[in-house]
């Protein structure tokens, strides 16, 4: 009789981030408020100036420092693809009212919402 002991390591592969680029976020500049609070903290770094320094390299990189720290930036990576486009439209239903469920019971659990 032969008897064997083994321990095996599984080690999970590690993504590379060499491709992650993050990105500011520009589109929150439809919101009134974060137009607002950018424009003035641009108007900051700026120094208050009305008209723009000549040198477009500097006052671009002031833009964008300015929109990184009052924006914000994006974590670099993408959604994974879940393949939902040919999902018809009963499938779509279907998972969008247990989203809805799913939310409504995690705001209010009781039995009535369990259903």
């Amino acid at each position: 009789m032969v008897v064997c002991r083994m321990t095996l390591m599984v080690c999970k592969k590690k993504r590379s981030k060499i491709g992650i680029e993050k990105k500011t976020k520009w589109w929150k500049l439809k919101k009134e408020e974060c137009c607002e609070e950018f424009r003035q903290k641009l108007r900051q770094a700026l120094g208050g100036q009305v008209l723009l320094p000549d040198d477009w390299e500097t006052t671009a990189e002031v833009i964008r420092e300015t929109g990184r720290k009052v924006l914000g930036v994006s974590s670099g990576r993408r959604k994974e693809d879940k393949e939902t486009w040919w999902w018809n439209e009963e499938v779509q239903d279907s998972i969008q009212r247990k989203r809805l469920a799913k939310k409504k019971w995690d705001m209010d659990r009781t039995e009535e919402n369990r259903k």
